[in-house]
């Protein structure tokens, strides 16, 4: 379907392997001769389809301590990755964007779908689980954060078609930028993360998440102290310690491990645990792809792809008491490995390539807005 267009590629950031990188790897594969456009890149924390072609890495990049601390330079984010030249030819560019990659602008001509994965959360939502409570601090930023979703609305108009990874998202790209977007969910890699053959489980249940705040990590490590009952974290993060210091005996955390580590884990749990509310939320998916089923918030994107009741349990609210309930309700029932497994299926890699694919080959046919 590619066929013989000439397509750049935009990505925020290229420094590991998470949800939005596993996108665009899949994207890199259809398109391998397409040159990408990124803010930072390093190269030894991306898959070979990634890394495997000509990557345009914007200026900040060369500033001290810029990649390891790149967060900081918020600020300087959205004219950096304006000043990229994408050449004179280019038919579309395709970003897969949380921040600021669909603001690279076309050259003339040239078409831009951006694979939405959230309209910016810094500017338009959760600034006080990215910033804090402080009320100095957040009066130092706010002037920042107006100037940026002032940016932020102006470059989507520059996109040609939005595609929304659920329909929590496409909700808010029409609240905050007012298009219309279509919807194609985000890869799970089923032929990977499959069940254990032998069943069962080791009587420990799991949270697999980055530990940040607004991943609501300490919610499941203080009601899993609480009940004495068993969890593993699996993850790093600011929070960390933080978290470590919440815990009692019954939670271990195992850090950051490897996709064969996590797989393992999926296997031997009993319920995978998502105390957070997001967007849409690989990881679910994944733990039911192993047959195993999700204790989640009810909130988000996660009521596309956890169905209650045949693959999960949903809890209203975020407090110990609710999430405990939740929890025992999902000790009381007898759950289908199979059936879960099923519905996974739906959120293949095959299904989220056919998909992007299609929007892009109806983008290229449609007169130019």
């Amino acid at each position: 379907m590619s066929g013989e267009r000439v397509v750049a590629l935009a990505h925020d950031w290229l420094n590991g392997m998470r949800g939005g990188e596993r996108c665009l790897d899949l994207i890199c594969k259809e398109y391998p001769k397409a040159e990408l456009y990124t803010l930072l890149f390093r190269p030894e924390l991306v898959s070979e389809a990634i890394r495997n072609r000509k990557v345009h890495e914007s200026g900040l990049a060369r500033l001290p301590f810029f990649k390891d601390y790149y967060r900081w330079f918020l600020p300087l984010f959205p004219r950096a990755i304006e000043a990229f030249r994408v050449p004179a030819g280019t038919d579309l560019i395709l970003s897969t964007s949380h921040c600021v990659a669909k603001g690279l602008i076309p050259p003339e001509g040239g078409r831009h779908l951006c694979y939405c994965f959230t309209p910016m959360r810094y500017a338009w939502s959760l600034q006080e689980d990215y910033f804090g409570r402080n009320p100095v601090k957040r009066a130092l930023i706010e002037k920042m954060l107006a100037r940026l979703r002032d940016w932020d609305r102006a470059a989507s108009d520059r996109v040609d078609q939005f595609v929304a990874i659920s329909r929590h998202v496409q909700t808010r790209i029409s609240k905050y930028y007012e298009r219309e977007s279509t919807v194609v969910y985000p890869p799970v890699a089923t032929h990977y993360f499959t069940p254990d053959e032998a069943g069962g489980d080791d009587g420990f249940d799991l949270v697999v998440s980055a530990l940040v705040p607004y991943k609501r990590v300490d919610l499941a490590v203080r009601a899993y102290t609480r009940s004495g009952r068993r969890l593993k974290v699996a993850g790093a993060g600011t929070e960390r310690e933080a978290l470590r210091k919440l815990a009692g005996p019954s939670v271990e955390f195992v850090g950051r491990i490897p996709d064969e580590g996590v797989r393992e884990l999926y296997r031997r749990c009993r319920f995978l645990v998502f105390p957070g509310e997001e967007d849409f939320g690989i990881v679910p998916l994944e733990a039911q792809a192993c047959g195993k089923p999700v204790v989640a918030y009810g909130r988000g994107g996660l009521l596309e792809t956890v169905v209650a009741g045949h693959t999960g349990v949903f809890f209203s609210e975020q407090t110990e008491e609710a999430l405990l309930e939740a929890v025992a309700f999902a000790e009381e029932q007898t759950w289908e490995r199979a059936a879960i497994r099923a519905h996974a299926e739906g959120f293949s890699e095959e299904r989220f390539v056919r998909g992007l694919l299609e929007q892009v080959d109806a983008l290229m046919k449609r007169p130019k807005r």
